[in-house]
């Protein structure tokens, strides 16, 4: 063995040793105990045959599509706008737009309470309104709304940093070409910038996937695939039903980065 090639073994060992210990390991453990009950194998099968499982999973994989479409939608306006214009307190606003990053998942879902709670804000100015009170924190909508409160600060990130190296002469010739702003942020920004919203919306996606924080805060109303995982695990104490949740839930998540790292390139491994 050259110097070379135990320098690069020596190099490559940290890398070695923390993922057999923090995800070869576990997930090795994870997929023996969703085995251990009397069904085995079967239990996958039952996952697929009861309702509430399905049910579950497919709110989960609803959620989550949603709150990455509507970040995307909300952050591209605002990623373009902040790396492209430069005024006093652009970095405060940058700030405060990041600011939800330093909240755990239960003081998002208490936020969003506080909005659409039943005493929350959204409530009382509906009732004062129209006699009528609005409450959807508890529901998919509240959900999404707190899955976006955290998800923003996460894409907005990737965006301006993508935004910011566009090249303003490929704008200005589609302009002196006649093309509307409409016309030049179809076919010149958006193209321009789709590596960036392949890699930040994988990530958007699969944080909403696994989300526990703020499910367990709102999700009264609905069922996530973290919280029945929560349930099965504490409550009916289905280690093995739980495990095997557990794995599907990390399959879906892992197939839609393995899809977006295709699509994207390095670009979904940098942004993760």
């Amino acid at each position: 063995m050259t110097q070379q090639t135990r320098f690069s073994l020596l190099l490559i060992m940290p890398l070695v040793i923390l993922v057999t210990a923090f995800f070869v390991l576990p997930m090795a453990g994870l997929f023996a105990r969703s085995l251990v009950s009397r069904s085995g194998a079967i239990t996958y099968v039952e996952i697929l045959h009861t309702p509430r499982y399905l049910e579950s999973l497919l709110a989960t994989v609803i959620v989550a599509s949603i709150t990455t479409a509507l970040t995307l939608a909300v952050t591209t306006a605002v990623a373009l706008f902040l790396a492209r214009n430069r005024f006093p307190g652009r970095a405060a606003l940058t700030t405060m737009l990041t600011f939800p990053l330093a909240f755990p998942g239960v003081v998002v879902g208490f936020l969003v309470i506080l909005l659409a709670g039943r005493q929350g804000l959204v409530g009382e100015v509906s009732r004062m309104l129209t006699g009528e009170k609005i409450v959807f924190a508890y529901s998919m909508s509240g959900l999404v709304v707190g899955y976006l409160y955290f998800s923003i600060p996460r894409v907005l990130l990737t965006l301006m940093a993508a935004a910011e190296k566009l090249d303003p002469a490929l704008e200005e010739a589609a302009r002196s070409l006649g093309a509307s702003p409409f016309r030049v942020l179809k076919d010149v920004v958006i193209p321009a910038l789709s590596p960036a919203f392949i890699a930040s919306g994988a990530l958007c996606f699969a944080t909403a996937m696994g989300a526990f924080g703020t499910a367990f805060t709102l999700a009264t109303k609905i069922d996530v695939l973290p919280m029945v995982i929560y349930t099965e695990f504490t409550l009916n104490a289905s280690i093995a039903m739980a495990a095997a949740l557990s794995i599907i839930l990390g399959l879906i998540t892992w197939i839609m980065l393995a899809i977006a790292r295709s699509l994207g390139g390095s670009s979904v491994a940098a942004a993760g």
